[in-house]
């Protein structure tokens, strides 16, 4: 490092290489050009230096975030979505196919996409598409357009334009998906089961949750396992809330399935018994499970049976939440956590053992490759300079009221947290939220788009 780089960041606590340890990390055009000692005689036209009070992770990359722009924007939008993540040291976001309108189905639909979020965002997106009954002969034009991979259902995903498909289209979709080296997102729940039991009405928890049993989970995650094998292709189970399907996967692995899973951090950080009766806020779907199955999944993602941590925001207004004065049947189902998830994870966490290198790696590394995103998720040499800087020790009691989200709506309002985001930087500079830095992502090289699909 004796050439002079743009920026210089010295910091006596940075993971990097899956450690803590003090470095200089040279930074040119956005990006890592060196990472070196601490005492490195390296020089820059700015330099940033952090004390020992707090740890410069690589920015955290959230491949499970529900946008819905456009169509559904008064639920969320791209610029206060974005501006929640940097608040919470996240610099990467990849959007869900659905909840937005139109759906995320064809080509079309992500130009649409693309031109909704085009300057709004604070930080970096990209986006999934759809697998939906009848459009199999979409997914290879949506692959060619960028998207970063695909996402089904397996059971109702709440949304008329996004129905889920059945075990046999999940095969096919796996087999086309193979032959383009891309990986199928699986919402896994299995869906004749699911109408066996039929919708609950009810203002106790203890309801909702018998009407949502791992039962659902389990089936669906088999029939995933199933269809991975089959196809020889990719699969990644989103949201895991049920630790009964978590031998399954580990068995699966062992035999050569190409079956990777991701939890959120409602399922590690809160537990049924905790929830109140109408306490809508904590609705999720899957939801939230018992403490002893909140443990096991924290064993599952200590052994890699789960390998990565992401927030499946879900937003909605206040009146959805709260429709029905708090009947978790009629009320919206999923957890606004976007900005909260790296202190929501870390206080549990570090309660049991684990290092902030073990975060970076389920919530930046991981993420950053189920998506291909070829340079996020480290602070290494090549990639993107995208980096949280968190006061690990710091502690705050969550208020709704200043988070970033359009509504203040979440089940962690009150509650006392341990370790506060102080800055995000993306590509070296720090996130303004006046000044929206974020890019549009394609596969492949991370060629960026602005609004044209054409590359």
């Amino acid at each position: 490092m004796a050439d002079a780089f743009e920026l210089l960041i010295r910091a006596s606590r940075i993971i990097s290489g899956g450690h803590e340890a003090g470095h200089t990390i040279g930074i040119t055009d956005g990006r890592i050009v060196a990472v070196e000692p601490l005492e490195s005689q390296a020089s820059a036209a700015r330099v940033h230096e952090f004390g020992p009070d707090v740890v410069v992770l690589p920015g955290l990359v959230d491949s499970h975030v529900h946008i819905c722009d456009p169509g559904n924007s008064e639920w969320e939008g791209f610029a206060t979505a974005t501006r929640a993540a940097a608040a919470g040291g996240i610099t990467t976001l990849v959007d869900m196919p659905l909840d937005s309108v139109p759906s995320t189905v064809n080509v079309a639909a992500l130009q649409v996409k693309r031109d909704a979020a085009n300057g709004r965002c604070q930080v970096d997106v990209g986006f999934w598409g759809g697998v939906i009954p009848g459009n199999l002969g979409d997914l290879e034009p949506l692959h060619e357009a960028g998207v970063l991979g695909f996402k089904c259902f397996l059971a109702d995903s709440g949304s008329d334009e996004f129905p889920p498909v059945t075990a046999e289209q999940m095969t096919q979709a796996l087999h086309l998906l193979r032959g383009l080296g891309s990986v199928l997102l699986v919402h896994a729940e299995d869906a004749k089961a699911t109408a066996a039991i039929g919708e609950v009405s009810s203002r106790r928890y203890s309801d909702y949750l018998a009407s949502r049993p791992r039962g659902l989970e389990n089936l669906a995650i088999a029939k995933v396992i199933e269809a991975a094998r089959t196809a020889r292709a990719r699969a990644h189970i989103v949201h895991l809330s049920s630790s009964d399907a978590l031998p399954m996967i580990a068995t699966a692995r062992r035999e050569g399935a190409l079956v990777t899973a991701e939890s959120c951090p409602h399922y590690l950080a809160l537990t049924a018994e905790e929830i109140a009766d109408g306490r809508t806020a904590f609705k999720s779907s899957p939801p939230i499970r018992e403490a002893a199955n909140r443990e096991l999944l924290w064993n599952g993602l200590r052994h890699g049976i789960l390998d990565m941590v992401v927030s499946d925001h879900s937003p909605c207004t206040p009146a959805m939440k709260e429709k029905g004065g708090g009947d978790f049947g009629a009320a919206w189902g999923g957890i606004s956590s976007l900005q909260l998830g790296l202190p929501v994870v870390w206080t549990p966490a570090r309660q049991r053992g684990f290092e902030l290198s073990d975060v970076a790696r389920g919530m930046a590394e991981r993420p950053a490759k189920l998506a291909e995103l070829a340079r996020k998720g480290h602070i290494a040499p090549g990639y993107d300079a995208d980096l949280c800087v968190f006061a690990p020790d710091e502690s705050f009691v969550v208020d709704a009221a200043r988070l970033h989200h359009r509504h203040a709506v979440t089940p962690y309002a009150g509650q006392r947290l341990t370790g506060t985001v102080r800055c995000t930087l993306l590509r070296g500079e720090f996130t303004d939220p006046d000044h929206p830095r974020g890019r549009l992502l394609a596969r492949e090289g991370w060629r960026e788009c602005g609004s044209s699909l054409s590359m």
